[in-house]
């Protein structure tokens, strides 16, 4: 059992837990305003704290937390999956090179096979979160009744521009392992050999992380809207509303062509701030709890192996 990945996935987990939970109101006004693809005349958000107000004037405040039991459930799966991927591919890569440490551009693939990994476990979790967070204050469903209110198919929608979006944590977490090896390489020339320390500080694992992340993220920010327009849940307001609100096709090429035809080139970067503001604080949070925890999570299967170990031996004896 590879005891080293799943020490990895499960402090990466754990630390997506804890920033999903601290975050997630503002992960859902994020999702919302995105999700506004009328002209900018007709707009119901104009701004990111639109949707903020709307819950508190509506007395929708806890409106905000709809859907996070399914998103905490799959930032747990999808992190635990991707860190273990991760950790699991660079290990095998160095095992069968013989090389001594991962490029960069080895990186980016290792990165990226984990991501599809991930995405293709927990997609219908992912869709179903964003379907709750885009539906009318008030009105969220359930999982189950949200994963069972379409087709099989539909529990997938965005599962393409999912695999896309690979590059996204393939450019950050490469960003931020080289990052980091440099400064631990410099700190190691500084102290001599032997003396570099295990893991960064609070500190410079979240300043780190929040570079790494917002770089990923405005390169990647045209396929991020995309999908969230994808995913969101059918409009289910007045008929003024409704008429407003344009009719996009659930693919790739029809979201692409509603965003171009109702807000311009603009439009495709609608909400970055946004994005940025939300996945860097909750990328750097992720990094900063995982890299102080991940001593302690090695103690603990360590001591579980061992004393599962120890039980086993006893059985066999009695």
């Amino acid at each position: 059992m590879d005891l080293e990945s799943i020490s990895e996935a499960t402090s990466g987990a754990i630390g997506s837990l804890l920033s999903t939970t601290i975050l997630y109101p503002l992960d859902t006004c994020k999702t919302r305003y995105q999700a506004d693809v009328r002209a900018n005349d007709r707009a119901k958000y104009r701004n990111l704290s639109d949707v903020f107000w709307e819950a508190i004037s509506t007395r929708q405040v806890l409106s905000l937390y709809q859907g996070l039991e399914t998103k905490n459930l799959q930032s747990f799966i999808s992190q635990f999956v991707y860190f273990y991927g991760y950790s699991y591919f660079k290990r095998l890569y160095l095992e069968t090179s013989g090389a001594k440490s991962i490029g960069t551009t080895a990186n980016l693939i290792l990165a990226a096979a984990a991501g599809a990994c991930t995405a293709i476990a927990t997609q219908p979790l992912d869709t179903a979160s964003s379907k709750m967070q885009t539906t009318a204050f008030g009105k969220s469903k359930g999982l189950w009744k949200t994963l069972t209110g379409g087709t099989w198919s539909d529990a997938f929608d965005g599962l393409g521009i999912s695999l896309l979006l690979t590059a996204n944590p393939a450019i950050q977490y490469t960003v931020f392992d080289q990052l980091k090896q440099r400064l631990l390489r410099g700190k190691e020339n500084k102290t001599g050999k032997g003396s570099s320390p295990e893991a960064l500080s609070a500190f410079t694992a979240f300043v780190l992380g929040a570079v790494s992340k917002s770089i990923a993220t405005v390169l990647t920010y045209p396929a991020i809207r995309c999908k969230v327009m994808i995913q969101a849940a059918d409009p289910d307001d007045d008929e003024k509303t409704k008429e407003a609100r344009p009719k996009i096709r659930k693919t790739i090429p029809g979201t692409l062509c509603a965003i171009w035809k109702r807000e311009g080139v603009p439009g495709f970067f609608k909400g970055l701030h946004a994005q940025i503001l939300k996945t860097v604080l909750s990328s750097a949070l992720l990094l900063m709890i995982k890299e102080k925890i991940s001593a302690t999570t090695w103690v603990l299967i360590l001591a579980i192996r061992r004393y599962l170990f120890l039980t086993r031996g006893r059985l066999k004896n009695a």
